[in-house]
């Protein structure tokens, strides 16, 4: 909500010496959250003056129109001469009056005015559009046109109210009332203690029986509906300056008298309203609920299609208003049209007020729907003063006869549902015991009083609630309105006592040492979000009947483009790498651990737990068997360079291996022995994909993948060339090491190595081999490592020599040289037997 400081001061009189600044100190400590003071003409300097074009010549031979002018000033140029001036606008004509800055101004921006030469002339000034001065768009994008009253040589500054303070409040949703004049005047008065001049406060007529017809058929959606109507418009009546300036620093485009009113009018009290041209209404205005399917045109010239649940403005043709978001095309106001053989203008004369209170959390889910987002919807979502409906069609009304010339008929219509006061019962000290600090029932009931609340009793209150305030609805509520008004910086300071936990449980404590172990490993932390476009499953190239394509779609999401919850780490991570590879930044190693989101064959419906108390054991159960199955995974992203080249080495890229590293370095950290074995999966390179293997109850298990990504993925994704990646899932491997990490044995005992190398088939996968070798050394093997892989003429053609240190110690004693040689050749003897290993040289 932007507040001129101008305009608030016609309801509060601040202080004179009060700055824009000082208000927005007043308004922060009241609770409001004021994020800008925006000084309008700043650096503005005269002279800016009211001109009347005198004579026009067109320029030729320039690439643009260009015109030459003499302008009638007055004395303002010290002469009285007309002034020269060179213009390239041409919605203005001789006899025009325009706004004029002479040589010696300065216009905002630091753009200092001199008479100069341009296009074969010497311009003495400048005609000014609405944009030079700072003044916003006024829907011409061209020349200030000025009304015909206004006399030559007067102060344009003054005129149209260039200087000026703008406070830019963020309304939260429980303070709606504050977005209006009204109701942030009303916050200013009790921040300075001053009166307020409330504009709701209207001689109102009483409803009569011959106003506009109206037929409510949803109370429950439009509990109060006032109709008013103005005959005898003018239709050629353009809106004055004050209202048109109050407008643009209010961040809204004049457009035309009436729909100018309108807004006006909904600014200063907060009623939205909605003018509908009389001769295009067909009968009773009514309101209900939209048929299915319903078709319907609103003011932006798009064909909408309704929901059973959308409230709508009818009359005997069908919908003409999109209640409390948007009127329809077939009732707007018509803009004024002349014609050039008579001269005779044409257009809205008679026109149907609105102003009515709807359900807001109807018109709420109906502007989410429909992605449609207006002054009117904002306001009703936040909460409407219901009262003060009667007020602004009455404003509305005098506006429109004052500068429209029109005549105000003496029907007035008013349908208002069954309703009484809200009031709430609360202890005179139940302020106290919230705030931890003593006010008292005096400060408590004049704090209340000062918000609009009528209050009642001693010990035990009976708070009757203003109707512009629907956010006041417990005990709480009050005690909040107090403790903001007497000041939250007064309230004491309390450490609170911090209960003893019982620690991170053992799935949390992985998630921990998993970040901590990747991180130390050279990886980068990456967030992304949890939402993906299906179309990224083609760029992974996962088959058809891929579970990870089984989605959970949001209804509401936050883009069209991603509307999935994510069932893979890899696009958002993938997406970081692109982006900062497209920034320059070459040598990427990345990893996140998060959720992703398991569609469940059929879907469940999600029950409303209940809000006054804590729900039961089975409501929760039942809420959560509703939720998408939600495991945790980890994945790295990486490409560029591995290591470094410098004094000390070459560096090498990184690879496929040091994406398998990142998974057994996971798997350490979960306790667990992880196989690694050729795989084939989705976005994989099918020769550098490693599966990775668990196992869970005596059956293996893969829970995860690892490698270089397919060249096709690569070019699709457009990622750097070689990129690797890893996926597993955490909570499936967490379960297979265990709920508590073991600490390694660590033996006083030396350990005996014996080195064995072995050629098998190219076919064979090293992880065939090395599961025999563990299998055949028996116990006494502490670990097992492949330190060379060699291919050549020497090992023969299609083979491939494994060379592997194998470390042997016994818990107990001194292995012998016999004893660590038997396990070896026990082991080779296993290999031998499942993969066909032979020992090189043998």
């Amino acid at each position: 909500m932007r507040v001129p400081l101008s305009w608030l001061r016609e309801y509060v009189d601040l202080p004179a010496g009060e700055t824009g600044r000082d208000v927005a100190a007043k308004l922060v400590d009241a609770g409001l959250e004021v994020e800008t003071v925006e000084q309008l003409g700043g650096g503005l300097k005269g002279p800016l003056v009211v001109g009347q074009v005198l004579t026009i010549e067109e320029l030729e031979g320039f690439r643009k129109p260009i015109r030459f002018c003499t302008v009638d000033v007055g004395q303002a140029n010290g002469t009285g001469e007309p002034q020269e001036i060179v213009c390239g606008a041409r919605n203005f004509a001789v006899g025009d009056k325009v706004v004029v800055v002479l040589p010696g101004a300065v216009l905002p921006g630091d753009f200092a005015i001199a008479a100069r030469k341009t296009y074969g002339r010497t311009s003495h000034g400048m005609i000014c559009s609405g944009d030079e001065l700072g003044m916003g768009d006024d829907g011409t994008h061209g020349i200030i046109v000025l009304p015909h009253e206004h006399e030559v040589g007067t102060d344009a500054i003054e005129l149209l109210q260039l200087v000026d303070e703008v406070l830019d409040i963020d309304i939260t949703p429980d303070r709606g009332y504050c977005m209006s004049m009204r109701g942030v005047a009303r916050e200013a008065a009790t921040a300075y203690g001053l009166p307020l001049r409330d504009p709701a406060l209207l001689d109102v007529p009483q409803p009569n029986s011959y106003g506009y017809p109206v037929k409510v058929d949803d109370p429950a959606g439009c509990d109060r509906f006032t109709a008013r109507t103005v005959t005898g418009l003018d239709p050629d009546a353009r809106s004055p300056i004050w209202l048109t300036r109050r407008l643009q620093k209010a961040g809204m485009r004049p457009i035309s008298l009436a729909v100018d009113i309108t807004n006006y009018v909904m600014l200063e009290l907060g009623q939205p309203l909605h003018a509908y041209d009389r001769s295009s209404v067909e009968g009773t205005i009514g309101v209900r609920r939209a048929e299915q399917g319903e078709k319907f045109t609103t003011l932006d010239g798009v064909k909408r299609t309704l929901d059973a649940e959308d409230l709508v403005i009818t009359d005997n043709s069908g919908p003409i208003g999109l209640a409390g978001v948007m009127g329809g095309a077939n009732t707007e106001i018509a803009d004024s049209v002349t014609d050039p053989e008579t001269g005779q203008v044409t257009g809205t004369t008679d026109v149907v007020i609105e102003a009515a209170h709807f359900d807001s959390v109807s018109i709420s889910r109906t502007a989410r729907r429909l992605k449609l987002s207006s002054e009117a919807s904002k306001r009703f979502e936040r909460g409407v003063d219901p009262q003060a409906a009667a007020a602004a069609a009455q404003r509305t009304v005098d506006l429109l006869v004052l500068l429209a010339g029109g005549t105000a008929e003496a029907g007035v219509t008013e349908v208002i549902a069954p309703g009484a006061p809200r009031t709430i019962a609360m202890p005179a000290d139940h302020p106290d015991r919230v705030a931890g600090m003593e006010y008292g029932r005096e400060t408590v009931v004049r704090r209340l009083q000062e918000i609009g609340c009528d209050v009642y009793g001693q010990d035990e209150l009976v708070v009757t609630v203003p109707s512009w305030r629907p956010d006041l609805a417990a005990p709480n509520d009050l005690a909040e309105e107090v403790i903001r008004l007497e000041g939250y910086g007064n309230l004491p300071s309390t450490l609170p006592q911090v209960p003893s936990g019982r620690g991170l449980t053992a799935r949390q404590q992985l998630h921990r040492r998993v970040g901590r172990a990747l991180a130390g490993a050279g990886y980068v932390e990456a967030l992304s979000y949890p939402f993906i476009g299906e179309g990224v499953f083609d760029q992974l190239q996962l088959p058809a009947h891929d579970v990870a394509r089984q989605v959970v779609k949001l209804v509401n999401p936050i883009s069209d483009e991603e509307p999935a919850l994510r069932t893979t780490l890899l696009p958002g991570l993938l997406g970081a790498l692109r982006r900062n590879d497209s920034r320059g930044s070459h040598d990427l190693a990345l990893f996140e651990t998060g959720s992703v989101f398991r569609a469940a064959a059929q879907p469940g419906v999600a029950v409303r737990l209940p809000v006054d108390r804590r729900p039961t054991d089975e409501e929760i159960a039942t809420l959560n068997a509703a939720l998408p199955a939600q495991p945790r995974y980890a994945a790295v992203v990486l490409a560029g360079a591995r290591e470094q080249a410098g004094w000390w080495g070459k560096g090498r890229p990184a690879d496929w291996a040091d994406a398998v590293q990142a998974a057994r370095a996971l798997a350490v950290e979960a306790g667990t022995e992880l196989v690694v074995r050729q795989g084939q999966y989705g976005p994989w390179h099918p020769g550098r994909c490693a599966e990775l293997v668990v196992t869970l109850g005596g059956i293996e298990q893969v829970i995860g993948h690892a490698g270089e990504l397919h060249p096709r993925v690569v070019k699709a994704m457009g990622l750097p060339a070689r990129t690797s990646a890893m996926e597993i899932d955490l909570d499936r491997l967490a379960t297979a090491g265990g709920e508590a990490l073991r600490a390694p044995r660590i033996s006083s005992f030396p350990v005996a190595t014996q080195d064995v190398a072995l050629i098998v088939d190219a076919s064979v996968p090293a992880s065939s081999v090395e599961a025999a070798l563990r299998k055949g050394a028996g116990e006494l093997l502490e670990s097992l490592r492949l330190f060379d892989v060699f291919t050549g003429e020497q090992v023969g053609e299609g083979k491939k020599s494994l060379a592997y240190a194998l470390r042997f110690r016994a818990a107990d004693r001194t292995l012998t040289a016999e004893e660590s040689t038997a396990a070896r050749d026990a082991a080779v003897a296993l290999a031998g037997e499942r993969t066909g290993a032979v020992l090189r040289g043998a």
